[in-house]
C-alpha cells in the first residue's frame, strides 16, 4: 500500500495579530512536515467577514517569515490547490452543502435570530441551556418539516436561511487523537451546527475547513486543544461526504497557560506582567499597539526555541536547539497532553543563550545601530572588543549600552553610594600615585597592564581593594563594568589619565 505524503496546514483567521499560541501551532506543523519530507501549507480562513481585520493577513505572513518557516503552498507562494484564501474559494463550498442536503445529512433552517433568542431566554428561565439538536429540529422552521415546494418558495422570496448539519441521534463517535489517544463522544451531546449561511453565501468554519483539508490532500491536522470539541462534527462531516478513506489524522496541542498556570495565556496577562504575547509589534486599524518579540529585541532563533519547548520535550537535558535539530527530533509522541505554563523570565534566558553564542562581530554590527541613534561615532573593531567584554551581562542587544556607555563617554557624575564606599580623604593621594605609575608604562594589553598594576599596588602596600574600587569609580562613575584593566585597554592610556585627574578634582 502506497504511503500517503505528509501534508499539513496552518490555517489562521485574519481577525487580528497572531498569538504566540498560534505561532507554536505553526511551528509544530512545520517541524512535523519537514521531519517527514512533507509540505507545509498556509491557508487563510477568512469566511467570517464580520471579524476580518485589515493588515492581519500580512502580519501572519511576516510573523512566519521572521520565525524562519518556509511555506511550500500559500496565498503568496501559490500551489496546485490555489487559491489559499477561503474567501476566494467561495464557489467551491455550496456544492458540498447541497450534497449534504441531497443525502439527508443536512437541512435548511429559516429560524429568525429573534425566534432563536426567544428560545434561549425560555431555556435560561428554566435553568437550562438551549441546544439546537435532534430533540427540537422537527419543531423548527426547517426543510425537515416544510414541503420541498415551500422551502424553494421561501428561498426564491429572499428569506434568510442557513444550512445545518443533521447530527445522528444517540450514536457513539469513536475517534483517535495522536496526542490524546482514543476519544469517544455520544452524538446526543452535540448540536446541529450551521455549516452555510445565505447572508453572505459563505460556509462557516466547519464545512470550509473539512472541505479544504480534503481538497488540499491534508494528511495530518495539528491544531490547538480548543478545536477538540469540534472533532466529532468534523469526523461526521467526512463520513457524510464520503471522504472517510481520505480523512486526515488529528492531533490537538495543549494550551499555553498564564505564568500562574491557571487559564489560557492572553494579551491582558502580557500587558499586566510586562511581556509580549505576539511575535511582532501590532498596530490595530484604530491605532492601538501591542508589543512584539521582534521589536522587544528577541532573536527569531531564541523565540522559536522557547516556543518549541512549550508542550514538547526532546527527552534529553538539552535546551538549546537549532531549527534543524528541532525538525530532526520532533515527534507528536513527545507532545504533552496537559497545558504548558508560560514563563516570561525563561524567555529572556533563551535570548541570552543565543546572544552569548553570537560572534562579537555580529553583535557589534547590531549594536552599532543603537550607537548611531545616540549620535556616538565609534570604531567597529573597538565596539567588537566592548561587546565581547559585556555580552555575558545582558539578555538583549539594546541592554549593551547600559553595560558599556562608559567606554564611549567619560563620567559626568559619580554614583553617591559608590563614592561613600570607595572614596576617602586619602584616595586623591593614592590616585596621584597610580597616575604617576601609569604615565611611565604603555597599556598595550589588559593582561599585561593588570599584572603590572597589581605588582605596583602590592609592592607599595597601597591596598588592592582601596585602589581598584577608586580606580573603577574614576573610570566608570559607578561600581559596574568589566575588569578595570579591560576598561583601560579599550579607552587607552591618555583617556585613563584624563578620567583619573577629573575624579581627583571633581570628587
Amino acid at each position: 500500500m502506497e504511503t500517503r505524503r505528509v501534508r499539513v496546514r496552518f490555517a489562521p483567521s485574519p481577525t487580528g495579530p497572531l498569538h504566540i499560541g498560534g505561532v507554536r501551532t505553526a511551528l509544530f506543523n512545520y517541524f512535523f512536515a519537514k521531519k517527514h519530507g512533507g509540505d507545509f501549507l498556509l491557508r487563510i480562513e477568512d469566511t467570517d467577514s464580520q471579524r476580518f481585520v485589515p493588515g492581519a493577513e500580512e502580519y501572519i505572513n511576516e510573523s512566519l517569515r521572521w520565525c524562519g518557516i518556509k511555506i511550500d503552498e500559500g496565498v503568496i507562494e501559490g500551489g496546485k490547490h490555489a487559491p489559499y484564501r477561503q474567501s476566494e474559494r467561495k464557489a467551491i463550498y455550496k456544492q458540498y452543502a447541497d450534497q449534504l442536503i441531497a443525502s439527508g445529512n443536512a437541512y435548511f433552517a429559516f429560524d429568525t435570530s429573534e425566534s432563536l433568542d426567544e428560545l434561549r431566554k425560555n431555556a435560561e428561565a428554566k435553568g437550562e441551556v438551549f441546544t439546537y439538536n435532534y430533540q427540537i429540529r422537527n419543531n423548527m422552521q426547517t426543510s425537515l418539516v416544510l414541503s420541498h415546494d415551500e422551502v424553494q418558495s421561501r428561498i426564491a422570496k429572499g428569506e434568510q436561511w442557513v444550512i445545518r448539519f443533521k447530527i445522528p441521534e444517540n450514536e457513539e463517535v469513536k475517534m483517535h487523537d495522536l496526542i490524546r489517544g482514543d476519544v469517544v463522544v455520544n452524538t446526543s451531546t452535540l448540536d446541529d451546527k450551521v455549516i452555510f449561511k445565505s447572508s453572505d453565501m459563505l460556509p462557516t468554519y466547519h464545512l470550509a475547513n473539512v472541505t479544504d483539508d480534503y481538497l488540499m490532500e491534508i494528511s495530518h491536522v495539528i491544531r490547538g486543544e480548543e478545536w477538540l470539541p469540534s472533532l466529532p462534527l468534523h469526523v461526521l462531516l467526512y463520513r457524510a461526504l464520503g471522504w472517510t478513506n481520505s480523512m486526515p489524522q488529528f492531533a490537538h496541542l495543549p494550551l499555553l497557560l498564564k505564568p500562574t498556570g491557571n487559564g489560557k495565556l492572553s494579551k491582558r496577562d502580557g500587558d499586566k506582567m510586562g511581556f509580549p504575547v505576539f511575535p511582532l509589534l501590532w498596530k490595530s486599524p484604530e491605532g492601538e499597539t501591542s508589543r512584539g518579540y521582534r521589536e522587544d529585541g528577541y532573536f527569531p532563533e531564541a523565540f522559536v526555541n522557547l516556543l518549541a519547548l512549550l508542550g514538547w520535550n526532546s527527552g534529553t537535558e538539552q535546551e538549546i536547539f537549532s531549527m534543524d535539530e528541532l525538525i530532526n527530533l520532533f515527534s507528536l509522541e513527545r507532545v504533552n497532553k496537559s497545558g504548558a505554563r508560560f514563563d516570561p523570565e525563561k524567555t529572556k534566558w533563551f535570548n541570552h543563550q543565543y546572544l552569548v553564542q553570537k560572534s562579537n562581530a555580529e553583535l557589534a554590527s547590531l549594536f552599532m545601530k543603537y550607537l548611531n541613534e545616540k549620535g556616538v561615532n565609534a570604531d567597529l573593531s573597538k565596539v567588537e572588543k566592548i561587546v565581547g567584554l559585556v555580552k555575558e551581562r545582558v539578555n538583549f542587544v539594546n541592554e549593551i549600552w547600559d553595560q558599556s556607555y562608559f567606554f564611549f563617554t567619560s563620567p559626568e557624575a559619580y554614583d553617591e553610594a559608590t563614592v561613600k564606599k570607595a572614596w576617602s580623604v586619602e584616595t586623591p593621594d593614592l590616585m596621584k600615585q597610580i597616575l604617576g605609575f601609569i604615565s611611565t608604562i604603555e597599556i598595550s594589553s589588559a593582561q599585561d597592564f593588570e599584572h603590572q598594576l597589581k605588582d605596583y599596588i602590592n609592592s607599595n602596600n597601597l591596598g588592592m581593594g582601596k585602589v581598584m574600587n577608586a580606580l573603577r569609580l574614576s573610570l566608570v562613575g559607578a561600581s559596574k563594568g568589566p575588569g578595570v584593566a579591560d576598561i583601560c585597554e579599550v579607552i587607552g592610556k591618555e583617556e585613563t589619565i584624563r578620567r583619573i585627574n577629573k575624579a581627583i578634582t571633581t570628587i
